[in-house]
């Protein structure tokens, strides 16, 4: 037990008797004069004391009778009740306030806060510097739209998760600054600044949703022909993130693309996930299990099984749809599209705007079931 609490147990012991004497000299005065000071000092005690102030009235109209032994029981009586709340369920309230309830509040507080409470100027000029960092600013404008419609609707939803109000930089969307786009676009900015914002502007405040919740709206650069499906990127099936065709991402630049690794580098970056059972002079890969959209599911590296994700994100590479090789000492890595494929492919939308779509048909392409709604 803490030296404080004991210190505040002394306290209402020295007050209950303080006041039991106070009844024996039956002095009104010296208990109305009490009662005012002892309220004074569990306030500081208890910051919500101002709801026992409700009873002041009732204390008053007993100290003010005729002092008779009722009435002084009677108040006795309170004061006790005084004392069991501020000793024992005042310590209590604090423990759960302290100790857990406020860690429910800020769980209870990501579902508080809707979709219609997140946009602001900062959101939408966030959303520019977005679109400016992910795709080209020669795209035409319909497939910026759909972009700068993707960049919100997943900020929205990043936002919403992380119970916040305030624009969050750290989503895993590109973003560039003014500074930044200057750079990038020199003499061409003012010209690409206007453009971006233009598209930004069309289409201020509207998100993708399904069910009435901002959806996961990932993209990527360019698909294999197909995009992918969700389950088999992060193992969670999402009804509007199908496999559908994107078939002119085929003919993207450098959609189909080479690159040539050591086998030691491989032997090394893949020896992390476990004993490989086979030196970088023998290592080999196998294919087992690819997707519907052509990406590989499982495939094993000497001993162990991994993802085609897994080999990806080790090794660097464009896509986790690839074919490999042996050469000499080295393995040659042909990959198709890039990105992890799921969501909207930025190419496909490009192309899809060139054909005459519209934003809202782009999006509707790749993100299967959505409806869309404006938070402006």
């Amino acid at each position: 037990m803490s030296p404080k609490f004991l210190r505040r147990n002394k306290f209402f012991d020295k007050f209950e008797k303080s006041i039991e004497k106070k009844l024996s000299e039956k002095s009104r005065a010296g208990i109305c004069i009490e009662m005012h000071c002892y309220r004074q000092k569990i306030a500081e005690f208890c910051p919500g004391f101002f709801l026992l102030q409700s009873m002041e009235r009732p204390f008053s109209s007993y100290v003010g009778g005729r002092g008779s032994e009722n009435m002084g029981k009677k108040l006795l009586a309170i004061l006790i009740g005084y004392i069991i709340l501020a000793v024992i369920l005042l310590p209590l309230f604090i423990t759960l306030l302290w100790g857990g309830f406020f860690t429910q509040e800020v769980k209870e507080a990501k579902t508080l806060i809707g979709i219609d409470d997140v946009f602001s100027p900062e959101l939408e000029e966030y959303i520019v510097g977005v679109v400016s960092a992910e795709m080209p600013a020669s795209f035409p404008e319909e497939a910026l739209k759909a972009q700068a419609v993707a960049a919100r609707t997943y900020e929205v939803r990043k936002m919403q998760e992380a119970g916040s109000e305030e624009v969050l930089y750290d989503v895993g969307q590109a973003y560039n600054s003014v500074v930044e786009q200057k750079k990038k676009w020199g003499e061409n900015y003012i010209d690409n600044a206007n453009k971006i914002r233009k598209a930004v502007k069309e289409t201020q405040g509207e998100i993708m949703v399904y069910d009435g919740e901002p959806i996961l709206a990932v993209f990527h650069a360019q698909s294999a022909g197909k995009t992918e499906a969700s389950e088999n990127v992060w193992s969670s099936a999402l009804p509007y993130l199908k496999s559908v065709d994107s078939e002119e991402d085929k003919n993207a630049p450098n959609n189909e693309y080479t690159c040539t690794i050591s086998a030691k580098e491989v032997w090394d970056k893949l020896q992390k996930f476990g004993e490989l059972n086979q030196d970088e002079t023998n290592l080999t890969f196998n294919i087992i299990d690819r997707s519907q959209a052509g990406y590989i599911q499982k495939l094993r590296v000497g001993g162990i099984s991994l993802s085609g994700l897994e080999v990806r994100t080790a090794l660097g590479l464009r896509s986790a749809n690839f074919e490999v090789e042996r050469q000499g000492d080295s393995f040659v890595f042909v990959t198709h599209g890039y990105g992890h494929g799921a969501g909207m492919s930025q190419y496909g939308a490009s192309y899809l705007a060139e054909e005459g779509m519209d934003y809202r048909e782009i999006l509707c392409h790749y993100y299967q079931g959505i409806s869309f709604e404006n938070i402006a």
